[in-house]
């Protein structure tokens, strides 16, 4: 989920509950997943971290889990978010690769048991080496497998060989990380999706999971194949910029995305709003409901 921030990028305490009704209403999404790259957690303290969760956690009122980003460069901070979002109710951990000191898989391994060992919240590990530099290797996914909390992946390495084997050896749940690999995940063995897609199509991306899990493969791919247009629009730009933009057309809160990012100018909302549109189940739910007003 995108960090709600107000017209004077401070933290919208409103809007992120606001947010968090309109992502976990029937038929959209199980989870909400907060401080993570989509939520700018690069640019967050670990005070508006702590608001943030609560904020989220009051706001589902068990209706859907709460994720909480976890990740950081350094263990004993990571570790310290870990037990801040455990006080604070979180349902489960997202733990992103150390990044900027590039580990050695050694390192990952005492890492993220680190984490693991901190509270009794099961972790998801994620694994995106184009933005942290280092993978986590097959083996050492093997390995962690073995740490009681440590139950599951979220999967944007592009990988597909290395994911096969690591559900052939390992109990790991995965999760796709990356919205464009969506239905190729799942027919390795993943079992759904953590999305940036999923703040204005959950629903269309639920029913591509049911009709893959109910063995209709035809209806998934071509639901796929629409939504390739979203897929498309969602990351022209940063995925947080074009989620709070995506979601501003929608009258829904976001507000601007702090520095170093961008928020989208006019002639890129316009091509975000086509590609959304050019989904046709999308353009079909919307109807005459869609409100496309050019940001300031």
């Amino acid at each position: 989920m995108v960090t709600p921030f107000d017209n004077d990028g401070e933290l919208d305490l409103d809007g992120i509950q606001e947010l968090v009704g309109w992502l976990v209403r029937d038929g959209w999404n199980d989870g909400i997943v907060v401080n993570g790259t989509t939520g700018e957690s690069f640019a967050t303290t670990d005070r508006e971290k702590a608001g943030i969760i609560s904020a989220a956690v009051r706001a589902a009122g068990g209706r859907a889990r709460i994720v909480a980003g976890v990740g950081a460069a350094e263990t004993r901070h990571s570790v310290a978010l870990a037990e801040m979002a455990a006080e604070l109710g979180a349902d489960g951990l997202l733990v992103v690769t150390p990044y900027y000191c590039r580990p050695t898989q050694e390192g990952l391994i005492q890492h993220f048991r680190a984490v693991a060992d901190a509270t009794a919240l099961p972790v998801m590990l994620y694994d995106i080496p184009k933005r942290t530099g280092t993978a986590i290797e097959a083996a050492t996914l093997v390995a962690l497998a073995e740490h009681p909390r440590i139950v599951a992946v979220k999967d944007a390495k592009g990988d597909l060989v290395s994911t096969s084997w690591v559900l052939k050896h390992t109990e790991l749940a995965y999760y796709s990380g990356d919205d464009a690999l969506n239905l190729p995940l799942l027919s390795v063995g993943a079992s759904g999706f953590v999305s940036v897609v999923g703040h204005v199509a959950a629903d269309l991306l639920r029913a591509l999971l049911n009709h893959y899990r109910n063995g209709n493969v035809v209806e998934a791919l071509a639901i796929h194949r629409d939504l390739l247009s979203i897929y498309t629009g969602m990351f022209r730009c940063p995925g947080s910029a074009s989620a709070k933009a995506a979601l501003r057309s929608l009258g829904l809160p976001g507000g601007p995305v702090r520095s170093p990012l961008v928020d989208l100018s006019a002639a890129e909302y316009e091509l975000l709003l086509a590609d959304l549109m050019a989904c046709t189940a999308y353009a079909a739910q919307m109807g005459r409901n869609q409100r496309t007003h050019l940001p300031a």
